[in-house]
């Protein structure tokens, strides 16, 4: 179950960036989306696309061991679902050290609290962006990162 579409060359010195959604998310256009802004951006994707069990995700990533893990939630069951995951995949020894973000639409009330945002973050997290300012300060936080060494 997996989505790739444009991938840069590999002499990129770019990030390994897995793609994903929650397990009860079944968006596509949102995953799609940050595949192409991330390769625009020099890096390069694998999209796990949407619905993605947990232990689909956590498999996948423990044995890519990506840069960065990238999850995505249109349906308002981020904060429950990325919660959970985020546990998982920080549960594997591989995983520890890889920043994990999440954005979209987190909770199904239209507002976040910021005690839910500070929930997600002692969860595992290294950022969270919601769907209001997500995409601005998405792409700083890439740009922030250090790119891999060849």
């Amino acid at each position: 179950m997996e989505l790739q579409m444009f991938t840069h060359p590999p002499e990129t010195a770019g990030l390994d960036v897995v793609v994903t959604s929650v397990a009860s998310d079944a968006h596509t256009w949102n995953l799609v989306y940050l595949q192409l802004l991330l390769e625009e951006l020099g890096h390069q994707v694998i999209n796990l696309g949407p619905c993605v069990p947990d232990q689909l995700m956590v498999a996948e990533c423990s044995a890519r061991r990506p840069d960065l893990i990238v999850i995505s939630s249109v349906n308002g069951h981020g904060f429950v679902d990325g919660k959970r995951v985020v546990s998982l995949l920080r549960d594997c020894p591989e995983l520890r050290e890889t920043p994990i973000v999440i954005g979209g639409k987190l909770g199904i009330s239209g507002e976040e609290h910021v005690h839910d945002l500070h929930v997600l973050f002692e969860a595992g997290f290294d950022a969270v962006f919601e769907e209001s300012d997500g995409v601005l300060r998405f792409r700083d936080f890439i740009q922030s990162l250090p790119s891999r060494v060849k």
